[in-house]
């Protein structure tokens, strides 16, 4: 019995034989994402920059997602392994640092926060040993630490600042 294909052929699995680069992207973990741009990256950055200061009104969810996104997706570059995962709920994750690739369970090195601290570590607005210092950054693993050494990962002027 033949089975037809989206294309009306007789092959059902012919309109899956030239995947795009984005949808083996989506298929095969190993291959890196679109890098970023650094001019999105400092225009989101700077878009959120008065709340992280604590002199603006929190951003509407989609320029904070926007913001949180780029910057990890910036760090996932400058960074690029499987050693380290940074994960900003409900934002997004990404796996960095060179070392053993992670793949099942809970990875070993994990640097968990919230979007405004990993936002304030973004822009250079705290340190790393600070965030962990004040509780705002869960740091699990003897990897997890080494990803202050890409911090800060954009930088947008302070909120008193013109840009």
């Amino acid at each position: 019995m033949a089975t037809t294909g989206r294309d009306g052929s007789g092959d059902r699995d012919r309109a899956f034989e030239h995947p795009t680069t984005a949808a083996l992207a989506t298929l095969d973990p190993t291959m890196p994402r679109r890098p970023p741009d650094p001019r999105e990256t400092r225009a989101a950055l700077a878009a959120v920059a008065g709340w992280v200061d604590g002199t603006a009104e929190q951003p509407p969810r989609p320029q904070l997602a926007a913001a949180v996104r780029t910057s990890l997706r910036t760090l996932e570059h400058v960074a690029p392994g499987h050693a380290v995962e940074v994960r900003v709920p409900p934002y997004g994750a990404v796996q960095c640092v060179e070392g053993p690739r992670h793949t099942r369970g809970t990875p070993p090195n994990v640097v968990e926060t919230d979007a405004r601290t990993w936002l304030a570590l973004a822009l250079g607005r705290t340190g790393f040993d600070d965030a962990v210092a004040a509780g705002h950054l869960r740091v699990s693993g003897h990897r997890a630490s080494d990803i202050a050494r890409w911090l800060p990962v954009g930088a947008a002027p302070s909120s008193g600042e013109e840009g």
